[in-house]
């Protein structure tokens, strides 16, 4: 049940992230970058905090080094270039929760935490879990940023993809 659990997560990060990117798209030109009652200041920073985020938690999963740099780094100020990245990230996020079994999903995973020099031994299902509970987070602080200019935010329930799925 747990690893269908976290290759439907997979998929619907992927789906939520076509959609909410879609918004963003539609954006007037500044907006995107606009200074914004956010904690990461703006549309941009806080969907590639995500981005510098989820590539270290599969970097993690995977058992790579992360080299990707700090949790507030914005590698793509642009919409195009982080709508490429994030595309192909999220790719090989549905890739990597697709080559699980159980029996790695129940193992541990060992990593060096990001903001203090120790290591951190948790539960391998339990980090697909934050990481998909951080990106619904994070894409509801986009939700609430695009309710504040001309583009209606998209449906990003769950339960809307399973409907298309089930189509």
């Amino acid at each position: 049940m747990m690893l269908e659990h976290v290759q439907r997560m997979s998929r619907y990060n992927r789906w939520a992230n076509v959609r909410l990117y879609g918004a963003c798209a539609a954006l007037a030109d500044g907006e995107f970058e606009q200074r914004r009652p956010a904690f990461f200041r703006s549309i941009s920073g806080t969907l590639n905090h995500l981005l510098v985020t989820d590539r270290m938690w599969i970097d993690r999963l995977d058992g790579r080094p992360f080299v990707g740099g700090k949790l507030d780094d914005q590698p793509f100020p642009g919409l195009a270039g982080l709508r490429a990245a994030r595309l192909a990230l999220d790719e090989e996020i549905v890739a990597l929760a697709s080559s699980f079994d159980a029996g790695r999903l129940a193992g541990t995973t060992t990593y060096r935490m990001q903001t203090r020099p120790e290591d951190r031994t948790v539960p391998t299902a339990l980090c697909w879990l934050h990481m998909f509970n951080h990106q619904t987070h994070h894409r509801g602080q986009v939700h609430d940023q695009l309710s504040q200019t001309q583009v209606p935010p998209p449906a990003l329930d769950l339960i809307y993809m399973v409907y298309e799925e089930m189509n």
